[in-house]
């Protein structure tokens, strides 16, 4: 006889081909699942097929804000490096900021919001007023003041939001676990003696995880602006190179007044591509793990 956990991987995986084809139905989806990899793999590969010296202000070897040339094709910045150069490292900052806090506003809004469904009463009533502070507070300006506080650099730009954007996570979750816990089979694994650990973990947990997912891929969208935001105000680690330093030094240094567009438009082109590449796998995403939304 197959043993009831055989029966669960196979059923697991059955669902899982069928999420995998309803995607892959979703051409805008599945053209921002290709993006993203694009993105990934040049950002993984770039100390591979690059020379971070390149970013090295003193060995830089090209002229000032010259345009693109069959030497820089991208041109150059305001001390002689190639913009093509920093685009493709500021690429893996940018990535690794964004996923970062993304991952850490998920888990933090993933708890609260499984906690405060699942137990209620005062709990629920504390958390949710918490929730409901972070709500209200303009998420941009917490975040500057956080980045603040916290001294410039890349982890103070993660925690600043990761700590701003938790709260739709939270809620979410929490309408998501009240409505699981409402179903019979959980019901019935309390009056079987489940504790709090096992309907958590064993049921509650698992159902609300796809929505998870699909909110985890929306969320980074929003993670790589507010990265760009925060590091083109100046709140970034001043040396590292990512999108939002590229466009506050193409700024600082004249580059918009001199007509240096080789300068601005990468990285403002790399912001744009990443931010709709991950929502339209987001969009596909939630499209396929909530039914509701699916086109009759």
């Amino acid at each position: 006889m197959t043993a009831p956990r055989s029966i669960a991987w196979q059923r697991r995986r059955a669902a899982a081909g069928r999420a995998w084809a309803a995607f892959r139905a979703d051409r805008a989806g599945l053209a921002g699942l290709v993006i993203i990899a694009v993105v990934v793999g040049l950002a993984a590969l770039a100390p591979v097929l690059t020379d971070p010296a390149g970013l090295d202000v003193t060995r830089a070897g090209g002229p000032r804000l010259a345009p693109p040339s069959w030497r820089f094709w991208l041109g150059t910045d305001e001390s002689g490096r190639s913009v093509l150069l920093l685009a493709w490292w500021g690429t893996r900052l940018s990535l690794l900021a964004g996923l970062a806090a993304t991952v850490l506003s998920v888990a933090i809004g993933t708890v609260v919001g499984l906690l405060a469904g699942h137990f209620g009463g005062w709990t629920a009533a504390v958390l949710l007023r918490v929730t409901d502070f972070f709500l209200v507070l303009p998420s941009l300006v917490l975040a500057i003041a956080l980045a603040t506080v916290l001294g410039r650099g890349l982890a103070s730009i993660v925690v600043a939001i990761a700590v701003t954007s938790w709260p739709t996570t939270a809620r979410l979750v929490r309408a998501q676990t009240l409505a699981v816990e409402a179903r019979p089979y959980v019901e019935r694994a309390r009056l079987l003696g489940g504790g709090h650990g096992h309907v958590l973990g064993r049921h509650v947990l698992p159902a609300v995880a796809p929505l998870v997912l699909a909110n985890t891929t929306l969320a980074v969208a929003g993670a790589v602006i507010a990265e760009s935001t925060l590091a083109f105000l100046g709140l970034g680690d001043p040396g590292a190179v990512s999108w939002g330093s590229m466009l506050k030094a193409a700024l600082d240094t004249g580059a918009v007044t001199a007509g240096a567009w080789w300068y601005l438009l990468p990285p403002g082109l790399g912001i744009v591509t990443v931010v709709l590449a991950f929502t339209l796998c987001g969009r596909a995403l939630e499209a396929v793990l909530n039914p509701r939304l699916r086109e009759p």
